[in-house]
């Protein structure tokens, strides 16, 4: 399942909790790669990750949890 992460709503997000959140729920789940896309989503743009169909539900949950706005793609 492909999802675009939209924005973070978070008053004060933690980026080190985004990238960790990222690299566990991403296919590619390379810390580095978060880390960047973490940036690129708190600066505004949308970012594109691409999550296992198992892993979907509690995917979702943990990025609500992070006021993370999403979309579902594919």
């Amino acid at each position: 399942m492909k999802l675009n992460l939209l924005s973070c709503d978070a008053q004060r997000p933690d980026k080190r909790a985004i990238a960790n959140c990222i690299t566990e729920i991403s296919l590619t789940g390379n810390s580095s790669l978060s880390n960047e896309l973490t940036e690129i989503l708190l600066e505004g743009d949308a970012v594109d990750i691409e999550v296992g169909d198992k892993n979907s539900g509690s995917a979702l949950r943990a990025l609500r949890k992070l006021d993370i706005d999403y979309e579902i793609i594919d």
